[in-house]
């Protein structure tokens, strides 16, 4: 073979790697992860800076990426195909076919490809620059080729849309659901901090009156009173802020806090009639019962408060929600040693679970990581009513989104308690919280 022949041979070769390196590229730089890449530009690291620059226009970078390798590709190929011309004759366009059909997908395609799965963080930074100045080089072609592509999308009646927050919060929650600790041992650890990372999620979607202490609930303190008297619920209250009302429990006047009370009883040398506890409370602050728990926090920190009184549109009391509500929303329940701990929750040896019908959908969702809905209802017994539309009768059971649901207990027209059945460990899947199933009931 002449000379001409081997430098033809050489620069297919060359071809077959610049096209693994377009291939491993391309790979790279769209499976890194984006959370890595914004922590190491924010530490300074200016190969992630330019990385960051790359993905922030996708339509530019794969556009060079795809031009350059089908460019080389092409190339490699024609160039093939001429040398085996020259060696076999005319049989040489079959083996020219066969063989770069080998070569480009094992040498250009798959082996960078796996390669640049396996360590795509690395392999981003380090191809980053070298592609930033192909895709500036590529960019006149680009750019026309994405007025063609987009012309003929919106001729068919489709358009090109940039993702949308939408999208970027449902990957996120993704990833959250993925989250597995690296120790079996660690799955309970784990499964709380999935739990945490979907509520802080869930705050500018999650309404006040879905976590409040509702209104039957609430201690509250009858201002009208003795001071004496008022002084003696206090101390027998577990909490620490009550609301006061006045001739009717509708009728909020203010908040009083245990610690200011006992200021005003050590000032008065203890004489508790002297007390003004009118003028000892604090003014009600009244929330509507639609605020979500972002806004609400926020509020929290801008008024420096803990404690709200949730109102709905015709302005009756609700409930209360405290700054500990949210906050629990978020890690969790918080207990001290003066809070009265009522789970409502009691797991059977069965494996069914006894629920009294206060408990909230959101708090079992949270607790066994089911995947009961909470548009409709914001409550267990809430959610069976919604679905048998109608009051049931104790005994009664009812099957939907894969669980087995038997009132065990009603009072008047509320249901009280509930026995819960899971769906079974072997059955099908993670959508079996979504799928709902048939309502069926039965008497006792």
């Amino acid at each position: 073979m002449d000379l001409t022949l081997w430098m033809t041979i050489g620069a297919i070769l060359a071809l077959l790697v610049m096209s693994a390196f377009f291939s491993g590229s391309e790979t790279a730089l769209t499976a890194a992860s984006k959370a890595r890449m914004h922590q190491l530009e924010h530490e300074g690291d200016r190969r992630a800076a330019v990385v960051n620059r790359l993905r922030d226009d996708k339509e530019k970078l794969i556009g060079g990426l795809l031009l350059g390798n089908n460019t080389v590709n092409i190339l490699a190929s024609s160039l093939a195909t001429s040398v085996l011309i020259q060696l076999v004759g005319d049989a040489g366009v079959a083996y020219a076919t066969l063989g770069m059909t080998l070569m480009v997908l094992i040498f250009s395609e798959v082996l960078p490809k796996t390669y640049a799965l396996r360590h795509a963080e690395t392999m981003a930074l380090f191809v980053g620059r070298p592609v930033r100045f192909m895709v500036m080089l590529f960019s006149p072609v680009t750019a026309a080729v994405n007025v063609l592509v987009s012309a003929v999308l919106r001729a068919f009646g489709s358009g090109i849309e940039n993702v949308g927050v939408q999208s970027n919060i449902d990957e996120l929650r993704g990833a959250i659901e993925l989250h597995r600790g690296e120790d079996p041992g660690d799955e309970e650890e784990v499964r709380h901090e999935r739990a945490m990372l979907r509520s802080i999620l869930d705050l500018a979607d999650v309404e006040v009156m879905e976590i409040m202490t509702h209104r039957r609930n609430l201690v509250t303190i009858d201002a009208g009173q003795p001071p004496a008297r008022i002084v003696q619920e206090v101390l027998e209250s577990p909490f620490t802020r009550l609301p006061l009302w006045r001739d009717d429990p509708d009728n909020i006047v203010g908040v009083l806090h245990a610690k200011a009370l006992l200021r005003e009883v050590q000032a008065n040398a203890g004489d508790l009639e002297k007390l003004d506890i009118g003028a000892i409370a604090a003014d009600p602050w009244f929330i509507p019962d639609t605020t979500t728990l972002f806004d609400q926090l926020q509020e929290f920190r801008r008024r420096r408060e803990h404690f709200a009184l949730v109102v709905d549109e015709y302005g009756s009391l609700m409930g209360i929600v405290t700054l500990e509500d949210i906050l629990e929303e978020i890690v969790g329940d918080i207990s001290d040693e003066h809070d009265i701990t009522v789970a409502g929750v009691r797991a059977q040896p069965n494996g069914t679970y006894i629920v009294d019908g206060w408990v909230t959908i959101r708090d079992l969702n949270r607790e066994f990581e089911w995947r009961l809905p909470d548009e409709e209802a914001s409550t267990i017994a809430g959610l069976v009513l919604y679905e048998a539309r109608r009051i049931p009768e104790v005994g009664q059971t009812f099957t939907f989104y894969g669980f087995r649901f038997e009132v065990l207990r009603r009072q008047r027209n509320q249901i009280t308690a509930l026995r819960i059945t899971p769906p079974a460990e072997d059955a099908d899947g993670d959508d079996s919280g979504d799928r709902r199933g048939d309502a069926a009931s039965a008497s006792a």
